[in-house]
């Protein structure tokens, strides 16, 4: 009993309705997390000198493409093992059941971001570093909508911080690797913002840092998660998937930041403009008075 008395109750349900509204709270969330991103996202573009306008363009994009991308990635390597797929015919489009991989959000996203900062003509390097500690918060707080649909927990553990599951026995407790998550991305987003602070970055190794932050703790988790995967070499996929994002962000900040010698850009040469010459005064001869 003691066991149940610290463990972290589960909602009851996930869906409420309120009138006619019906609320999905896994929707919810994502709506916060986008929320969050562009709230803080917006505050650091507009500190360096940009305009919230690039800030909502790059967001509609960019959730729209990250929502089709997490969506394809899911449906790619969950077919035969996330049964809410087949579930109704709509089953591949029914994001409010859950079903979104951050492996194809964040490419997705960021390619049709990059597409939008780029037609602006600003800088994409830039761009990305003023959206990476607001990406890593979304995703802490997007994190809670598998709260809210009791998916994606660790295995079964007697920890005082355990997460109560429903419909699971007497061993219902588990890793809650939801929180774990996100207290591991709100403690990353503090130190994004301390390193951009503190140090002068190659633009964007504030978001290779962003990336290989996210992966470290991700490579971990998985070896804790028990939902159903496919597995390479005795580990779930996306522990592949993760190690190996994090071996290349990792490398790529170490040689952007201190081995690449970038070629110095030069300015633009700005050719002076021709002085425009008015109209001459013909001075008519035998009329100067000459002075002795």
């Amino acid at each position: 009993m003691s066991g149940v008395l610290l463990s972290i109750p589960s909602p009851p349900t996930g869906v409420y309705h309120v009138g006619p509204l019906t609320i999905h709270m896994y929707g919810l969330m994502l709506l916060l997390a986008i929320a969050a991103a562009i709230w803080l996202t917006g505050r650091r573009w507009v500190r360096w000198g940009g305009d919230w306008d690039l800030v909502y363009r790059v967001a509609i994009w960019g959730v729209i493409f990250g929502i089709i991308g997490a969506r394809v990635y899911h449906l790619i390597t969950s077919w035969n093992q996330d049964s809410a797929i087949h579930a109704h015919w709509y089953g591949p489009f029914a994001v409010w059941s859950g079903g979104l991989g951050i492996w194809g959000a964040i490419p997705f996203g960021v390619a049709a971001g990059a597409w939008v900062v780029r037609r602006s003509g600003n800088s994409v390097r830039l761009f990305m570093d003023a959206v990476a500690p607001g990406l890593l918060l979304a995703q802490g707080i997007g994190r809670w909508g598998n709260y809210w649909n009791q998916e994606l927990y660790g295995k079964h553990t007697t920890l005082p911080w355990a997460l109560e599951i429903h419909g699971k026995g007497a061993a219902n407790l588990y890793h809650p690797t939801f929180l774990y998550e996100f207290i591991w991305d709100l403690l990353a987003v503090g130190a994004l913002l301390w390193i951009d602070r503190r140090f002068t970055l190659r633009r964007p190794a504030l978001f290779s840092l962003y990336v290989a932050f996210y992966t470290a703790f991700r490579t971990y988790e998985e070896t804790l998660r028990i939902d159903p995967s496919n597995h390479f070499l005795g580990q779930r996929i996306n522990f592949w998937v993760s190690l190996v994002v994090f071996v290349c962000s990792v490398a790529f900040f170490v040689w952007w930041q201190f081995l690449h010698t970038p070629s110095e850009e030069k300015p633009p040469v700005q050719k002076a403009r021709p002085i425009p010459k008015g109209p001459t005064m013909a001075v008519p001869r035998g009329r100067v008075r000459q002075r002795g």
